[in-house]
């Protein structure tokens, strides 16, 4: 682990083993970090905020830093997407492909650093002075997942670096290797010690002391919705400012006029491409009754060629679920579909072909047939698993898409302008492909409504939330009126 600029192990001397998902073996080794751990971490976070060097630093030498860094993580994007695909079991060309995208994270907030302005406000004191100033929140907790475990700790981590916060990363116990190669990029590039800080171990005990613990100002979580309660409810008790990037339910709508090749693609990409582990996968297909059973039957065929194998190999298209408890969730909520009479059109079952039956893998399963209504259409299940439901008019699917728990994200295939305009604004969901699915940018905020979580990650918008504003009041005369009231 990595605390105040030492490389260490946990205060216990206890390790934990992590497994390729792809074979299922144990690969690597991680020190179990504790509540002692995550407190010597916060410490010279806290430490390095308040009177080290980065706590002195101007903001143009902070955004130089980060920009020195985006450079090294660009000649180091191979080796990362290498250890993380061993880590999570997601294709080599997605995470190679998310690797040389992470740079720009760290040269658009770089860019920022030295542009968060205040303002000299007209107030209505006389000749009283007036302005605001934004100053960083303080030690930032970052509570990080494993289905993208660089890539999401990065949304945290430019912004908050840029703001002049320090960090205590807890990664995912099932992927936290890419990580600690990942904070061997910050020692090189010069940030100072303390600023950067990463305890790996197990949520019940790190990330717990991390969310409770007085020194700590703001967490920013990514995960599941009963993590993210977990974590909103240890942080109200030191009111800590919270973010959470949590699970969705999101509605992918193929209209009657769709061209519905770009469509098939669109919905592949939204829920297949990363097997369904992403909390924006479009998990939920509503389809024009006038074309719902061609659009089915194309999407099977389709599918019916996926490719499951090696996530290293180009040829993969499909690779494993990264964990065993999360393959175990995904296959109890396929036999939950079939009890509740949903019909299953492709999948459904663990492979049995040689090469895939050691490790995590479940078919691409589509399940037509549902109802809303049903735990397969309500609940999220984070794997390679599609509900398919009909509408029939545009009222329609924008209730449907909007009967959800969840908010964060929604898509929708239509050549129609109009739609195209209209519908977004009626969907509940923080971020709205059209003719589109799974892009996201630094310059585009990304966060959820209703139970996907509060805050939002990327942008502009996003540095605001590691600032807080101050209000400056400057009597120039230094004479008060009337000592007893308001002024």
């Amino acid at each position: 682990m990595l605390i105040g600029g030492e490389w260490c192990v946990s205060s216990s001397s206890a390790w934990f083993e992590t497994k390729d998902p792809y074979n299922g073996k144990p690969w690597a080794r991680l020190p179990r970090g504790n509540a002692d751990d995550v407190d010597r971490a916060v410490r010279a976070a806290h430490a390095a905020f308040t009177s080290g060097p980065w706590s002195k630093m101007i903001a143009s030498d902070r955004g130089r830093l980060m920009y020195r860094l985006a450079d090294l993580i660009e000649q180091n994007a191979e080796r990362l997407a290498d250890l993380e695909v061993r880590d999570n079991g997601k294709l080599k060309v997605e995470m190679l492909g998310q690797m040389r995208y992470i740079p720009r994270w760290f040269q658009y907030y770089g860019g920022l650093a030295d542009k968060i302005e205040g303002a000299v406000t007209p107030i209505d004191k006389g000749d009283m002075l007036h302005y605001i100033r934004y100053e960083p929140v303080g030690v930032v907790g970052a509570i990080t997942p494993w289905n993208s475990p660089l890539l999401l700790t990065v949304w945290k981590l430019a912004p908050a670096l840029a703001a002049g916060n320090t960090v205590v990363i807890k990664p995912s116990e099932h992927a936290s290797v890419s990580m600690l190669a990942f904070l061997e990029l910050f020692e090189e590039a010069g940030f100072p010690p303390g600023v950067v800080n990463v305890v790996t171990g197990f949520g019940h005990e790190a990330g717990a002391a991390l969310a409770e613990h007085p020194l700590v100002d703001r967490i920013a979580f990514t995960g599941s919705d009963v993590g993210g309660r977990l974590v909103s409810r240890a942080a109200a008790e030191s009111f800590k400012r919270v973010s959470l990037e949590l699970g969705g339910k999101s509605p992918h709508i193929i209209f009657e006029d769709a061209d519905l090749e770009a469509a098939v693609k669109g919905v592949i990409s939204g829920i297949f491409a990363a097997a369904g582990q992403t909390c924006m996968a479009g998990s939920r297909l509503l389809v024009h009754e006038n074309i719902h059973d061609s659009f089915v039957e194309k999407l099977v065929e389709r599918m019916r060629q996926a490719r499951l194998g090696d996530p290293r190999s180009d040829t993969t298209d499909v690779g494993p679920i990264a964990t065993e408890p999360q393959l175990a969730k995904t296959l109890e909520y396929i036999q939950i579909a079939r009890s509740e009479g949903a019909v299953c059109a492709l999948g459904g079952r663990r492979p049995d072909t040689d090469g895939l039956k050691d490790g995590w893998f479940v078919e691409p399963t589509i399940f037509t047939g549902v109802d809303n209504s049903m735990r397969i259409a309500r609940e999220e299940v984070f794997g390679p698993v599609l509900s398919v439901m009909k509408f029939r008019t545009d009222d329609e699917a924008v209730a449907l898409a909007n009967d959800t728990p969840y908010g964060l994200a929604a898509g929708l295939w239509s050549q129609s302008l109009e739609r195209a305009i209209t519908i977004p604004r009626r969907l509940r969901a923080g971020t709205v492909w059209v003719n589109a699915y799974r892009v996201v940018s630094y310059m585009a905020p990304f966060g959820g409504f209703k139970s996907s979580g509060i805050g939002r990650e990327n942008g502009k918008a996003a540095i605001y939330e590691y600032l807080e504003a101050k209000s400056v009041f400057i009597n120039p005369k230094s004479r008060i009126s009337n000592p007893f009231t308001l002024q």
